[in-house]
């Protein structure tokens, strides 16, 4: 006899329908499972089999074969321990028959448990497009699951006792636990936190408004890393769409969990500068999603910028300019998607003091050019905006003045991002950033004194196509933040300020 049960199988952070087959026939008692399954799925027999005799049913002592279908596409993690399980106790006709429609997922502990797996929220959105009406996970993935929507039902099994219970009566299934009102975030840090860098502050409200990448540049303790860690609370909120999408890779990531189901907040990922470009951009032997990645809609931050390796620095520039990596090694190819913004921070030179009144530098200037030289000229770039933050002088730290709040300051944000997302509407583009090069004639018109300016920048500062381009779409931010339908000399003289000086 040979029993099917409907399951999902994860490619990245996209699933597809996967049907685990069983069939038992006469020979040597033996148990095998195909479909081109890796180390822990294969670790499934041990499991599945200790799990089976411990909730009391009777492993039979037969030849087993367990398909997972289709077979052309590989099979990672411990999630088809429970289908694998119910196809068994189906072919040994010790379970009857399970409801069309029905998918299961879950590891199974030996003594019959069920644990959480990852990527429950891009497998219960796989299944539901393949038809699915109901969905049994582990209890602690079911409000993640249950994310994906009301037009599946999901049930949440802390052992398989409870699942096979399930299964015919249909109680404790859960529906969409998406609640209706926006999704509103919550940081534990706040821009009145700052004293002083009013320049800098000013430049981060207009990397937020138009998604620019930025770089600042300052002596230890300025307050680079204190400004990066608060950028995400100038940024808008989480769209619904920009919600599932991101926590489907912080799922796959193992970063959610039954408390914390959603990602609510702009992810904000601050790697060591030891990390590896692997580490940056993905892969690993299961093809693991990377720090760009992670930081999908929010902040990748790069604090002592210089300080990573060329080669991991260099890996972004795919990333950044295409808004996805493709992840490929000899277990297969995955493509995550990887729109961040991009935050970088450095110290003037090895020592950090370089330029300082108090004469503290010690560095040569070789060693201060060699220093900086470690950023490749395409990679600063694809730096937008680039910022000194000086030091912070006593006056600005006594002060009990109050600093402006990040909720004062994302509302200007906010009312920039809503010009151009009807700007950009049903074009796939939410930002200045984003914007198609094809729109940028039509976007960035500059008038006769707007135009004489941008020609005697491109002659003198030596532009790029890309920095030409890049400026534009500063300036059309700066505009939008003042509501203005053009693009003023006073908005392309402050972009212009904010042009990268390393180079030099």
């Amino acid at each position: 006899m040979v029993a099917r049960v409907m399951s999902v199988g994860l490619d990245g952070i996209e699933g597809y329908p996967l049907v685990c087959e069983c069939d038992l026939s006469s020979g040597l008692p033996s148990f095998d499972i195909v479909g081109l399954p890796d180390a822990a799925v294969k670790e499934s027999r041990e499991r599945v089999r200790a799990a089976i005799k411990n909730c009391g049913f009777e492993f039979p002592l037969r030849r087993i074969t367990v398909n997972l279908a289709p077979g052309d596409r590989r099979k990672s993690g411990a999630l088809y321990d429970l289908p694998i399980l119910l196809s068994i106790l189906l072919a040994s006709e010790q379970l009857e028959g399970v409801p069309e429609g029905t998918y299961f997922l879950g590891e199974v502990a030996l003594d019959g448990s069920l644990r959480p797996i990852r990527g429950a929220l891009p497998a219960a959105v796989a299944a539901l497009d393949a038809g699915a009406k109901r969905l049994i996970v582990p209890f602690d993935n079911a409000a993640e699951a249950a994310l994906a929507s009301e037009r599946i039902a999901v049930f949440g099994g802390k052992t398989v006792a409870e699942v096979i219970s399930a299964i015919p009566e249909g109680n404790g299934f859960i529906r969409t636990l998406r609640p209706d009102v926006a999704f509103k975030a919550c940081y534990d840090v706040d821009f009145s936190e700052v004293k002083g860098q009013e320049t800098a502050k000013r430049a981060l409200e207009i990397a937020a408004a138009g998604g620019h990448n930025l770089l600042m540049c300052g002596p230890p303790g300025s307050g680079k890393s204190m400004l990066a860690r608060r950028l995400p609370t100038i940024l808008p909120d989480l769209t619904e769409e920009e919600v599932l999408e991101t926590t489907k890779i912080h799922s796959v990531a193992g970063l959610t969990s039954r408390e914390n189901p959603m990602v609510l907040t702009r992810p904000f990922r601050a790697p060591h500068h030891t990390t590896s470009p692997v580490s940056l951009t993905g892969g690993g032997h299961d093809l693991h999603p990377g720090e760009v990645s992670l930081a999908h809609n929010g902040v990748l931050f790069l604090d002592e910028f210089p300080e990573f390796a060329r080669s991991t620095i260099d890996s972004m520039r795919q990333p950044l300019e295409d808004g996805f990596v493709t992840v490929t090694r000899s277990a297969g190819s995955v493509r995550y998607p990887s729109r961040f913004m991009l935050v970088g921070a450095m110290n003037p030179c090895r020592c950090g003091w370089y330029g300082h009144p108090s004469g503290k530098c010690t560095c040569s200037r070789g060693s201060v050019d060699q220093y900086r030289s470690r950023i490749s000229g395409p990679m600063l770039d694809r730096m937008d905006i680039f910022v000194d933050v000086p030091e912070v002088k006593y006056s600005e730290i006594s002060s009990v003045r109050p600093s402006e709040s990040s909720e004062d300051i994302r509302r200007r944000v906010n009312a920039a991002r809503r010009i151009q997302l009807e700007r950009y509407s049903g074009m796939g583009v939410t930002c200045n950033a984003g914007m198609p090069a094809s729109m940028t004639d039509r976007v960035c018109t500059l008038g006769q004194a707007e135009s004489n300016l941008m020609k005697m920048a491109f002659d003198r500062l030596g532009l790029s196509a890309r920095s030409y381009t890049r400026i534009l779409r500063i300036s059309r931010t700066i505009a939008d933040l003042a509501a203005s339908e053009r693009i003023l000399i006073d908005h392309i003289a402050e972009a212009l300020q904010y042009r990268p000086t390393l180079i030099k």
